[in-house]
């Protein structure tokens, strides 16, 4: 049984490494997206979009009946998990991206990490282990490294309000739904679908209401159903069953190698390029994200001489 639950933790640490490699690629098709589609129109679209994909799927699959079994205090807390993931955590990732560069917004979402290993101790009585906290700390101390010195102008200021809203509404979306995943009630299929189309819902309502729906092109609605079936309705969906095996700071950190793809996306597809300091800032970031994988690291503990229990 060890074995197995040990395997299952490495596929799902596996599975979520490559979902947040797809997510990183949004930034890219995100910023290029703007360029004609408003913040909060082209969010909603996008998660409107994917929870059409799975809708189907749930009926295709026989999961429908599992609707009428849902309990009253699984319905709040998916209508809950849906506003926080898929209305207020995209709307304000969207936003900040019209207002900052991606670099920088990719920076402020790195202290989610912190959140929601706070969090995760209050809510979930998920303790971290020291080498978790010791590969937290490295993880955020690489990409202030790596981003060092920021320099926020005034404009900046409404996307830094969002990402922090944004911040906050995740981390409490990464603990709702840690919750709701671990219980093993409800099948990640049903959470995604659910939560999504009432977020996705509502974002799309507010977008339309602000900021109008303009006239899209081909690029435009392209990268819309790119983002809505691969990035959101597939990425999602393998996100909510990774949370079955990994905790919350665990998938938290894996959520912060975003610090490593994006400025890699940025050198093969914006040709930008990275200094040294900010390949030092690499290194130590994805070191730190190495050592939270460690959940029993006992080589580890015998190279220090001594053993730390959790």
């Amino acid at each position: 049984m060890k074995l197995l639950n040990k395997s299952s933790r490495i596929s799902s640490m596996i599975i979520a490494l490559f979902v947040v490699f797809l997510w990183a690629t949004s930034l890219v098709f995100i910023k290029i997206g703007l360029q004609e589609i408003p913040a909060l129109t082209f969010a909603g679209l996008r998660y409107t979009l994917a929870f059409i994909f799975l809708l189907p799927i749930v009926f295709l699959t026989k999961r429908g009946s599992a609707l009428r079994s849902i309990s009253k205090r699984s319905w709040s807390q998916l209508i809950f998990l849906g506003l926080l993931f898929y209305s207020v955590t995209p709307g304000a990732i969207f936003v900040a991206l019209a207002y900052m560069p991606a670099v920088t917004v990719n920076l402020l979402w790195s202290l989610s990490s912190i959140t929601v290993a706070l969090l995760g101790i209050r809510f979930l009585n998920e303790r971290p282990t020291f080498f978790h906290w010791i590969g937290v700390i490295l993880a955020i101390f690489g990409s202030v490294i790596f981003f060092y010195p920021v320099s926020i102008p005034r404009s900046y200021q409404v996307g830094i309000i969002v990402s922090a809203i944004g911040i906050l509404a995740n981390a409490g979306a990464s603990i709702l739904g840690r919750d709701i995943n671990r219980s093993g009630d409800l099948h990640p299929l049903i959470v995604t679908v659910i939560s999504m189309g009432i977020g996705s819902i509502v974002l799309l309502t507010t977008g339309i209401f602000f900021q109008g729906l303009p006239s899209i092109g081909l690029q435009g609605w392209a990268i819309i159903a790119w983002l809505a079936l691969v990035n959101t309705a597939i990425a999602f969906t393998l996100w909510n069953f990774t949370l079955r095996n990994l905790s919350a700071t665990e998938s938290s950190v894996i959520n912060g190698t975003m610090l490593i793809w994006i400025p890699i996306l940025a050198v093969v597809f914006l040709d930008e390029h990275i200094t040294r300091q900010e390949l030092i800032g690499l290194i130590v970031a994805g070191f730190g994200t190495l050592i939270v994988q460690l959940r029993y690291p006992s080589a580890l503990y015998r190279l220090l001489g001594r053993r730390f229990i959790s």
